[in-house]
């Protein structure tokens, strides 16, 4: 395993068990990049299965409310409902070894999605990915705070956030490649397989500073319900967290049938952007596996740029004022409805993909600033469960309700307006319902810089 040896003699930061320092600049960029890693795949395996969703939907013969329960409800459940109790175990526990059992458990049920012969056997596999990855993200966040000094600490966990859109450009783009030519359940065995290597290599290179600091008693390990009390006690979170709900629900609910909306759409555009690509490359691409390309470099490039952005500018921002966590990500969501519009209605496939690149690129800027925001409210040793509480109410409400409602209002729209022009209405709801997030994020700013000082 890698040492943990910070070559720093300052005392500990303000706030941060006794004995843990910040990592060097070596071994924190490369911890930091191997948690990336590991983020990238958690968000390719979540991911993958949207791009496969129409080849899906047609030889399992399913609805758009069970692609929407295969995308969202299914896994969310069970990463929500576990992720707490996961957390609980971190705060004690080995984080690393967490970590690594976590990928291995996720990649497997990946790779048994490929496995499946009908809707039930699906559905059971996905809540199984969902089981694997509740154990990443809340200990993953509580090791990033160890590792990185507190004025870095919201462009590191922007940083390990950029696994959001990288891994949804693996999923699309490797996913509708790998369907165009060898077919959905292919796609599912490649995206599970690099699993194994990497919680190897988490389990013996990741740092974890527990092990060289001293020992905590049990008596200063906050129990669940002084945790809880701690959070309930700082209205901002509570504000942070529902605002971030709803633009997870937006974000979800719309990445899920992305692939859907344009199959159905823009067909003919497709084809002939497609044929041109193959043409000038001498390829043979299809449009599903263009489908993916385009997407998943659409939303992975300017998806890391915007989360990348927004760690830097909310560090700067929030050095002069506290309110910055919740303002940034409000200007930023207000900023993307009308793009977001433009991408929906225009008739032309390419001014639809270039507005929807802006819309992403804004829509990723809130990661870094919300979960930083989290892990800046509570102590140090309820990091984990702060980071698994915000999870638990993103994913409910927005994993588990995003998908599942975009599919069920498209479902509805069908029956009057065609199974295309009702997934675009759809979509566009879902869309308009995002904008509450905007009065919730102001209804946090007000507090929020007396319960980060509190």
């Amino acid at each position: 395993m890698a040492k943990v040896d910070n070559g720093n003699e300052q005392a500990a930061p303000s706030g941060a068990p006794a004995g843990i320092e910040p990592l060097a600049e070596g071994p924190r960029k490369y911890a930091l990049g191997l948690l990336l890693l590991i983020y990238v795949l958690n968000f390719l395996d979540r991911q993958v299965v949207n791009i496969l969703a129409e080849p899906i939907k047609v030889e399992l013969g399913l609805a758009d409310w069970q692609l929407g329960a295969l995308t969202g409800l299914a896994f969310a459940l069970f990463y929500t409902v576990l992720g707490l109790p996961i957390a609980r175990l971190a705060e004690r526990a080995d984080r690393v070894k967490i970590i690594s059992i976590a990928v291995g458990v996720w990649s497997a049920f990946t790779v048994a999605c490929g496995m499946a012969g009908n809707f039930v056997q699906l559905l059971l596999a996905r809540i199984g990915v969902g089981v694997g990855e509740a154990g990443c993200t809340p200990p993953a966040h509580s090791l990033i705070s160890d590792y990185t000094p507190a004025e870095k600490r919201t462009s590191a966990i922007a940083f390990y956030s950029m696994g959001i859109p990288l891994g949804s450009l693996a999923g699309m783009a490797l996913g509708g490649m790998i369907a165009d030519s060898y077919g959905w359940r292919v796609a599912f065995f490649v995206a599970g397989a690099p699993g194994i290597l990497l919680a190897l290599a988490a389990w013996f290179t990741l740092p974890e500073p527990r092990r060289n600091a001293a020992p905590v008693e049990a008596k200063d390990h906050p129990s669940l319900m002084d945790a809880t009390e701690e959070l309930l006690l700082k209205p901002a979170f509570l504000w942070i967290s529902l605002a971030a709900a709803i633009n997870a629900m937006v974000s979800y609910g719309h990445i899920a049938f992305y692939g859907s909306f344009y199959a159905r759409n823009h067909t003919e555009g497709l084809a002939a952007m497609a044929q041109g690509v193959n043409d000038m490359l001498g390829t043979q691409m299809g449009v599903l596996g263009f489908l993916g390309l385009a997407l998943g470099i659409l939303i992975g490039i300017f998806g890391a740029i915007g989360t990348f952005a927004g760690g830097q500018i909310a560090d700067r921002w929030v050095a002069k004022d506290k309110r910055a966590y919740a303002y940034l990500p409000a200007i930023a969501g207000a900023a993307s409805f009308l793009p977001f519009l433009l991408a929906m209605m225009s008739g032309s496939v390419v001014i639809s993909l270039m507005a929807l690149a802006i819309v992403t690129l804004l829509g990723s800027v809130w990661y870094g600033p919300i979960f930083a925001c989290a892990q800046s409210l509570v102590k140090p040793r309820t990091r984990a469960t702060a980071s698994a509480v915000i999870l638990f109410v993103i994913n409910l409400i927005g994993l588990g309700l995003g998908p599942l409602a975009a599919g069920i209002i498209s479902d509805s729209f069908a029956t009057q307006h065609g199974v295309a022009e009702g997934l675009r209405y759809s979509l566009i709801t879902v869309g308009a319902i995002g904008l509450l997030a905007l009065p919730c994020f102001w209804l946090a700013s007000r507090t929020l810089a007396d319960d980060i000082e509190g």
